[in-house]
């Protein structure tokens, strides 16, 4: 065969594999338009909320504005060891590990290889031994090997950036779980110093329930009334001896609750101390319906899921095209230990690659269908979160109007059983009433202070209810996506801590 020949066996070589290249472009399966950021609402609908405004937004640590240590210092213990905060850390930090995974196998990977095998030859094999010379004979090499894809579709790059919005997700996430736990940590709390201030009006109920009964059963006694007049006073009595068991169990399983949210043994928990309720400040931060896109955690985190579904679809939407690779290997090989490192034994190899989705164009497609779809849903959860912020904000709102309004009108029946307390009593110092009048009164009394406690721990527990609502302390960092823009891999080099310490 002349060279002529061999020059056109090696065209026609040439022609077929480029022929083959692109029969096979044209089999790919065809990608799908790419599609546009997602249309998300950029504030939470509270329009035609009616309420005074507040000073500012809850603090990183909303907590002091009660001006109680004790609550700081459960508030410390919750986050330094509750058990579903260090279950929330875990997540944050395996969503953070998996993003740096990803970046990994963004780049040039190099793996070196070593190994030594000794090895014995069949006798009756294709080649036997006694042709060769030997049976045993030795092994070595020593290699480097280089790998690197190009993402030339940003398949690769759109994973990594998704896996960073999966552990923003994750911190604001984690947010949230702190945030739930302060709430109720603080709840628990002051609902024990409402138990507390009502167990001492139950006590002093309960004292004058037994005059009552002492006054009843010396005129029983006496013949000035009948003996159903002790018993009902008895009864009235036994009444009040129940409501305060029933207090002072409120209260105890009130601190059980406290220890397990710490995370401690009922016995470890810190000794608690009466204090009055704190007053309430009423009404909402202005801006609210703009602000609380970035104040509440569940929103951000939403919004962060949002961020990671839309790149899944661009990951998915590039498996559509041709993947190219090329590796490279250089190192040393050879039967003889002596001879290993001379320059005989080196070897080297170069292959560009190129992986064409041919025949699965069906996969392909339900892939992209199915992050279609978990895109459609994390958008539809966005939404619901959205709204379910604004009636949380808005029902807080509405009942700390309506409670304000109860206490104000309790504050009159309170104040007219105290001017009444007062004309007993006055009586009962001239000589014209016994002593029942003044009980009575002072009894009616007490049932009205012990439901302005009552009026006062829901106000409370609205106000921390409101606190929760507006997101707490939390506020997105300054790289969280806008609707219509994405956030930067750069995130990755620092954890941003949302925690509310």
């Amino acid at each position: 065969m002349n060279s002529a020949t061999l020059k056109r066996a090696g065209l026609h070589a040439r022609i077929a594999c480029l022929s083959a290249a692109l029969l096979a472009l044209a089999a790919c399966a065809s990608p799908p338009a790419k599609l546009a950021t997602p249309s998300l609402r950029d504030d939470v609908p509270l329009a035609g909320l009616s309420a005074p405004v507040r000073s500012g937004w809850p603090q990183t640590q909303w907590w002091r504005h009660y001006h109680d240590r004790q609550l700081d210092q459960l508030m410390t213990l919750a986050m330094r060891q509750a058990p579903d905060l260090a279950l929330a850390r875990s997540r944050v930090r395996s969503a953070g590990q998996l993003a740096r995974l990803t970046a990994a196998q963004l780049g040039l990977s190099v793996n070196g290889s070593a190994q030594f095998s000794r090895q014995r030859l069949s006798e009756n094999g294709l080649i036997p031994s006694r042709f060769l010379g030997f049976t045993w004979y030795n092994q070595a090499d020593l290699g480097l090997q280089l790998q690197y894809d190009f993402d030339w579709w940003g398949k690769k790059r759109a994973k990594l950036e998704a896996a960073l919005d999966q552990m923003h997700a994750a911190q604001a996430q984690r947010s949230a779980a702190a945030l739930a736990l302060q709430y109720a940590v603080a709840e628990t709390y002051f609902g024990w110093q409402a138990d507390q201030a009502r167990l001492q009006l139950a006590n002093q109920q309960l004292g004058i329930q037994r005059q009552f009964t002492r006054i009843a059963a010396i005129r029983v006694r006496q013949g000035v009334d009948s003996p159903d007049t002790l018993q009902n006073a008895r009864s009235q009595l036994a009444s009040a001896r129940e409501a305060r068991i029933a207090l002072d169990g409120s209260a105890q399983i009130r601190r059980v609750v406290l220890a397990s949210l710490l995370g401690i043994a009922p016995a470890a928990l810190p000794s608690l101390h009466v204090r009055p309720l704190p007053p309430i400040e009423r009404g909402i931060p202005a801006g609210a319906g703009l602000d609380l896109m970035a104040r509440r955690p569940d929103i951000a985190a939403s919004r962060w899921q949002v961020e990671a579904a839309r790149r899944q679809t661009d990951a998915a939407r590039a498996e559509f095209f041709p993947d190219i690779s090329i590796s490279a290997l250089a190192g040393l090989s050879s039967i003889d230990m002596g001879k290993l490192f001379s320059a005989s034994s080196r070897t080297f190899a170069a292959t560009p690659a190129l992986h064409l989705p041919i025949f699965n164009g069906g996969a392909l497609k339900a892939n992209y269908g199915r992050s279609k779809a978990e895109l459609e849903a994390a958008i539809a959860q966005y939404d619901r979160t959205v709204v379910s912020a604004a009636r949380e904000v808005a029902s807080q709102v509405l009942g700390a109007e309506q409670i304000a309004a109860q206490r104000h009108a309790q504050q009159a029946r309170l104040d007219a059983d105290r001017n009444l307390l007062s004309s007993a009593r006055v009586r009962l110092h001239q000589g014209v009433r016994d002593a029942r009048e003044s009980l009575l009164a002072e009894a009616k009394l007490l049932q009205q202070r012990d439901a302005a406690v009552q009026l006062h721990a829901r106000a409370v527990e609205t106000d921390l209810a409101l606190i929760k609502a507006l997101g707490g302390g939390y506020r997105m960092n300054d790289k969280a996506p806008a609707p219509a823009s994405s956030p930067s891999s750069s995130a990755l080099a620092g954890d941003a801590d949302h925690e509310h310490h």
